[in-house]
């Protein structure tokens, strides 16, 4: 899948999320994002997140790594999470540009019986593949911080293909809240969780449609939409391939 993200009517960043279930018994799932046209000139960013896990049976997803890596003015940070399939979280190694490896092992507090943010998505999306709702919640360790991330269904819709975005057909809306547990927790929220109480404010949760673009396949998100106080945010999926099946924005 390919994405465009628009703020405030401009096309700032370009995304792709790439799955792939063909293995029994495993999971994978990378996403990757880039600032383009102005905000790639006044704000060069690109990151890429990236995990792998065995899919078990009963629909359980165990993560084996999650890797990050954030490159900013051309200087690279990388964060390897590592799994064990039976006892979960183990380390976390961190590497910048032009210095050693740097392998942590945070208090329990904050790893014990967490996953990883992709994973924790691919669990809702499979659950709404099998028929369910877009209802579920996991839990997060991101390196600093533990939280909840949870995903509330708010209705079903039919969404018509436009000049932006490739889907047309029905799809389930649902909002996406991160509700922290412990950590490094700033007094004022910042970053993501600053971006989510802006859109509080304005009555409308970070939101999120997916739908099944073709028939028997894993869900995966066509559109999404965040306020701010600065305007709102708009992914629209531009490009999809998946077997035989290739769509893409004209």
């Amino acid at each position: 899948m390919e994405y465009e993200v628009y703020a405030g009517g401009i096309n700032a960043v370009q995304a792709s999320m790439e799955m792939d279930f063909r293995e029994k018994g495993r999971y994978s799932m990378v996403f990757g994002a880039k600032t383009q046209g102005l905000l790639g000139s006044l704000v060069p960013w690109e990151g890429t997140f990236e995990s792998r896990g065995w899919a078990l049976k009963g629909g359980e997803r165990i993560p084996e790594k999650h890797e990050s890596i954030a490159v900013w003015q051309g200087e690279h940070e990388v964060k390897t999470y590592s799994y064990d399939k039976d006892n979960g979280f183990q380390s976390l190694t961190t590497t910048f540009t032009g210095k050693k490896p740097k392998k942590e092992n945070p208090d329990k507090e904050l790893t014990e019986g967490t996953t990883d943010a992709l994973t924790a998505t691919i669990l809702v999306m499979e659950h709404v593949s099998d028929g369910g709702l877009c209802d579920g919640s996991s839990e997060v360790f991101d390196g600093k911080r533990r939280y909840e991330l949870i995903f509330r269904h708010q209705r079903f819709v039919q969404l018509e293909s436009t000049r932006y975005n490739v889907y047309s057909g029905p799809a389930i809306e649902c909002t996406v809240e991160v509700r922290p547990i412990a950590g490094k927790w700033y007094s004022k929220p910042r970053g993501w969780l600053s971006i989510q109480e802006q859109g509080r404010e304005r009555g409308t949760m970070p939101t999120v449609w997916m739908a099944q673009v073709v028939p028997n396949a894993v869900v995966v998100p066509v559109r999404v939409r965040v306020k701010t106080a600065y305007g709102t945010l708009f992914m629209h999926l531009t490009k999809y391939d998946s077997g035989d099946t290739h769509m893409k924005v004209d």
